[in-house]
């Protein structure tokens, strides 16, 4: 089967957001698009409370039975929201371009069905949030964590709002698996046409100067126009301080290896680096 881009829809804000990215991203990669929607009947908000416990003689009996109705209920209605988003998302990506955007409703939980249909994904396109998450705390929640650790896929983490990415930012350690990341960015038509910035975090050594001019001259050889620089510091805050002062609009991490920016893609810092980040996020497998 042909290797789609994936879209997670929910209902939250981020939605929007998702398709469009989704839309820009399958006609560039000229691969096809869908939406899915994860109906999860068993998920209970944090505020919900389940009072069987607390019932005795025949009530208990009559309150849950009216439960499994409201179960029933409730199922029926998130079958239908679900069923109008992913229309709305279609018609949406109709008017970016994508003629053909297929959509399907699954039931079960998000993590577990994206990890299921991942051996047809090309690239998993999710939001920052999902409509679960506290919006006052700008907690991400435990999903998308989850995904990042168990999907073997590249994953784009997008805002709220579209913006085509003219300065792409790739953070580099020199490692094998980050080389693997900077020729996979220069030869992906997603970037076609867009700055790519390089920036590797530590010490002005004679070994970093080496691997920035590598990993320039490898996006300069496929027609980039490439720029980089070394930052000592914090991998978060030298990538967040960089973001700012050259007009990132997109940043691109790899989840493997052994430095600092491995610890940000499987350590306890994982939610906070993606929270913070002000553009999307590609993590690539």
């Amino acid at each position: 089967m042909t290797e789609h881009v994936l879209a997670a829809i929910d209902g939250s804000q981020f939605a929007e957001g998702v398709c469009d990215y989704a839309a820009w991203a399958s006609l560039a990669l000229k691969a096809p698009l869908s939406f899915v929607h994860v109906v999860d009947n068993h998920s209970w908000a944090p505020d919900e409370q389940n009072l069987s416990g607390s019932l005795r003689f025949g009530a208990r009996e009559q309150l849950m039975s009216e439960l499994s109705a409201l179960d029933e209920q409730r199922a029926k209605v998130n079958r239908e929201q679900g069923k109008l988003m992913l229309e709305a998302a279609q018609s949406r990506a109709e008017q970016k371009g994508v003629s053909s955007a297929l959509t399907r409703q699954l039931n079960g939980t998000l993590v577990e069905t994206l990890v299921e249909l991942e051996k047809d994904v090309r690239l998993l396109v999710v939001g920052k949030r999902g409509e679960t998450a506290h919006h006052a705390s700008g907690h991400l929640g435990a999903n998308l964590e989850r995904v990042v650790r168990e999907m073997h896929r590249p994953i784009l983490m997008v805002p709220k709002a579209f913006k085509r990415p003219d300065n792409v930012l790739i953070a580099f350690d020199g490692s094998k698996t980050a080389r693997k990341g900077v020729e996979m960015l220069a030869r992906s038509p997603l970037f076609a046409g867009a700055t790519c910035h390089v920036l590797i975090v530590g010490s002005d050594t004679a070994e970093h100067r080496s691997e920035l001019a590598w990993a320039l001259s490898t996006l300069r050889d496929s027609g980039h126009q490439a720029e980089g620089a070394i930052r000592a510091g914090e991998v978060d805050d030298a990538l967040q301080v960089y973001e700012q002062e050259n007009n990132i609009d997109l940043l691109v991490m790899g989840a493997y290896g052994h430095s600092r920016i491995r610890h940000l893609l499987v350590g306890s810092t994982t939610t906070a680096m993606l929270r913070s980040s002000r553009v999307p996020v590609l993590i690539l497998r």
